[in-house]
């Protein structure tokens, strides 16, 4: 499904600030993954995710999804297909318009209609089934504005916009890292509950390893722009955090085994 191949990121090139946010990072997602993504601040886990859904360009390699190269198209194209959850509740709608408003538009947006175009009744009952299903009566605040939400409700109802129209691919960036815990977990079980009926690949970042290791089928650790970890299956299943930690350490300290293997 996507393909992320040999992609390079450098910011302030050929200065004394410069950095290498990607390097030669490689990736290769199939269909209906679901893959955690763990690393430190600087390791490169919010520049994977701004070259995938074109908020800024590579500076060299290629990203495939779906089998169409879109290493250079403009983020309003690829807005169409990737749906992307950002951390601060507040991104990624329109606080002054309506809970009705600001699905309606993502929905236009995901069918590639007018967004000032008006919905058909059978849409606008589409529309508000995805919402009474996370079960958090929000069907009945249609009206209100998103801004008087709060963090959580605000996050279920972004979850509900990116997902109307199933995207080839859903980035969570940290999506619940700026929520109560109750809140969070909350989010997570509907994250869970709509990836899983829907198939839909997935990509979310959290810091919290637990859980990267609980949550989907599979979970990277990157570290200096490239992807340093990758586990899934029963691995995944038997690690720990500490089993996690401890084999960043030994990556970062090169440390291997008799057999000259990397522990």
């Amino acid at each position: 499904m996507l393909k992320i191949e040999s992609v390079n990121k450098v910011f302030n090139k050929n200065t004394p600030d410069e950095h290498k946010a990607l390097d030669n990072l490689s990736l290769n997602v199939a269909e209906g993954e679901f893959i955690t993504v763990i690393g430190g601040n600087g390791a490169g886990k919010s520049s994977m995710f701004n070259v995938i859904s074109g908020t800024m360009m590579c500076d060299s390699g290629n990203i495939i999804l779906g089998g169409e190269n879109i290493t250079f198209m403009p983020e309003h194209k690829r807005a169409a297909f990737i749906g992307r959850i950002f951390q601060d509740p507040m991104k990624g709608t329109a606080p002054n318009l309506t809970v009705g408003e600001n699905l309606i538009i993502a929905y236009m947006r995901s069918t590639k209609k007018n967004i000032m175009s008006v919905p058909s009744k059978k849409e606008k009952n589409y529309i508000r089934e995805h919402l009474a299903a996370l079960n958090l009566g929000l069907e009945d605040r249609m009206n209100t504005k998103i801004g008087l939400l709060s963090g959580g409700q605000r996050q279920a109802v972004t979850l509900v916009m990116a997902t109307l129209i199933k995207p080839r691919l859903l980035l969570l960036d940290e999506h619940t890292a700026a929520l109560d815990p109750l809140s969070a977990e909350s989010v997570l079980e509907l994250t869970k509950k709509i990836v899983a009926e829907n198939n839909i690949t997935t990509l979310m970042i959290t810091h919290n390893i637990s859980s990267a290791l609980a949550m989907g089928t599979r979970t990277i650790m990157m570290d200096s722009g490239a992807v340093v970890i990758d586990i899934n299956g029963d691995e995944r299943k038997e690690l720990s955090v500490q089993d996690v930690l401890q084999k960043f350490n030994n990556i970062k300290n090169k440390t291997f085994d008799d057999d000259n293997v990397l522990l």
